[in-house]
């Protein structure tokens, strides 16, 4: 009897010793929880969460560099026949036209006015005196004034028509005053600009120019002005640069590649790697704690370099994701 019972004691404490070894451990799960679908991602612990490299946000003084096709559309050379006015050679034959039509009518209204009009004013003031004293008869008088009319009108015509020309030279994007006082070995260099970008650009600003022509080399220009007319289909504004060409190696009708910084002010930023984007709208993920992520829909603005400039969803001093956001949006929408 006793040795069946000490048996029995045996068998049951090596059931109780075998079921013991197969039994395993409790184990904590490691994999995230996506929580409030998809809005948050929860780590497990600070090292899984510290695995995507994040950054903190502050505010930038942010500058685009914006390049843009050009050609040299004017050259100024000195007159080899002493002529009073430099020559200028235009790319554009219609724009020579009206710069050669401006300056004959500027002749002609010098004219008119210093020496035709004044004539024509000392003749009716001795046709009125003559006629005081009877040596002279109404119909002198009416021609005199009529005369002094005629030249007059004449002004007026040619103001008009000079007018008419200066208008094209603006829309062409130059200055007339510049071109008339303009000094040899200049040349000026017209590109297009969005018309939503004229309020950044500063007269005086520098930039620089590549040609076609020299490839190696780069030359550095000034921002003269800007045209006063929207082309009304592309919505561009022409640019105009003054470079200077001492030793006339640059051509009237050049191609070119200008390129210039515009302000784009003071700006919260993003890196374009912390961007994503499903179905037209744009999201990052905001780190909220050390174990949590929380996904944030942004309002982007214009990209500039590596950086994305965002206007609305996000705050300086926040902390977001700027690595492994594939994996971050994988979870947070489940694919």
């Amino acid at each position: 009897m006793k040795h069946i019972l000490r048996l029995s004691i045996l068998l049951v404490i090596g059931l109780l010793g075998c079921r013991d070894k197969n039994v395993k451990p409790a184990q904590t799960s490691s994999a995230p929880v996506v929580e409030d679908n998809g809005l948050t991602i929860r780590f497990a612990n600070a090292k899984s969460a510290s695995l995507f490299k994040t950054e903190i946000l502050k505010n930038k003084d942010v500058e685009a560099e914006i390049t843009s096709p050009a050609k040299v559309a004017a050259s100024i050379v000195p007159s080899e026949e002493g002529a009073s006015q430099n020559i200028i050679l235009f790319e554009n034959s219609d724009l020579a036209g009206s710069y050669m039509q401006l300056i004959q009518h500027q002749i002609n209204i010098r004219q008119i006015e210093n020496i035709n009009i004044k004539q024509r004013e000392i003749e009716l003031s001795r046709i009125q005196d003559l006629e005081q004293h009877g040596a002279a008869t109404g119909k002198d008088l009416l021609d005199a004034r009529t005369a002094l009319a005629m030249e007059k009108t004449n002004l007026a015509n040619e103001r008009a028509s000079l007018i008419e020309h200066e208008t094209k030279l603006k829309t062409g994007g130059f200055n007339t005053k510049e071109l008339l006082n303009a000094t040899p070995g200049i040349v000026y260099i017209i590109c297009d600009i969005p018309e939503s970008q004229i309020s950044k650009i500063r007269k005086g600003d520098a930039c620089s120019v590549h040609f076609t022509s020299f490839p190696s080399e780069k030359f550095s220009g000034k921002i003269d002005d800007l045209a006063d007319v929207v082309d009304n289909t592309t919505r561009m504004v022409k640019l105009r640069v003054n470079l200077k060409n001492p030793d006339n190696k640059l051509k009237a009708g050049m191609f070119a590649l200008v390129t210039f910084g515009i302000d784009e002010g003071n700006n919260l930023t993003v890196s374009k790697s912390a961007l994503t984007t499903v179905q037209g709208r744009s999201y990052v993920f905001v780190k909220k704690d050390s174990v949590r992520f929380e996904r944030r829909e942004v309002k982007t603005g214009q990209q500039i370099g590596d950086e994305i400039v965002i206007y609305d969803g996000l705050h300086t001093n926040e902390e977001i994701a700027m690595d492994g956001v594939i994996q971050l949006k994988g979870l947070s929408f489940g694919y």
